[in-house]
């Protein structure tokens, strides 16, 4: 039996690596844009207050560029109104181990944090294309084993729960 797939909806990507700062600041302003359309997500990075926000407008931005660039490139059919913001993530770089000087002679070890930011967007199929392109697949059975094997874990621990019980209320008396 073959496995009946729908087509999968092409994805672009833009990298901005080795950015000064912490990942973590960069998630929150990723945080803001996961899931949103491209236009919306653009707008919400433009006016959102962070150090980390023209650096993630700018990948963003190449994303969208890049999706452009390579519907052409591949003959592909991509409405760049329809794009929304797949995934974004903020990885951990390199960190650069800096001395801060201490007193009387000694010397403090701090870290440079350094971050890749990915970007990933893809276009969003409306839901009257998304019923006609994907097929029916058949309901999958389910095993009866697996069903009495729950319900088996579940009694042992209902009785050790009864036992329980009472203990704690000849404790309380």
């Amino acid at each position: 039996m073959a496995k009946v797939t729908a087509p999968k909806a092409p994805e672009f990507r833009a990298e901005a690596k080795f950015q000064r700062g912490s990942p973590q600041k960069a998630k929150l302003v990723l945080d803001l844009i996961k899931g949103q359309r491209v236009e919306a997500a653009i707008n919400t990075v433009a006016f959102t207050n962070k150090r980390w926000s023209p650096i993630v407008e700018k990948v963003l931005r190449s994303a969208v560029q890049n999706a452009v660039y390579l519907s052409g490139e591949q003959g592909l059919d991509v409405d760049v109104d329809n794009l929304y913001v797949k995934t974004a993530i903020a990885n951990e770089g390199p960190r650069m181990k800096r001395i801060r000087p201490a007193p009387m002679g000694r010397a403090f070890r701090y870290q440079r944090r350094i971050s890749h930011i990915i970007i990933t967007v893809a276009e969003k199929k409306s839901a009257a294309t998304a019923n006609v392109e994907a097929p029916a697949t058949p309901a999958k059975k389910t095993a009866g084993k697996p069903a009495a094997k729950k319900a088996a874990t579940k009694a042992p621990a209902k009785k050790a729960a009864a036992k329980k019980a009472p203990a704690k209320k000849a404790a309380a008396k």
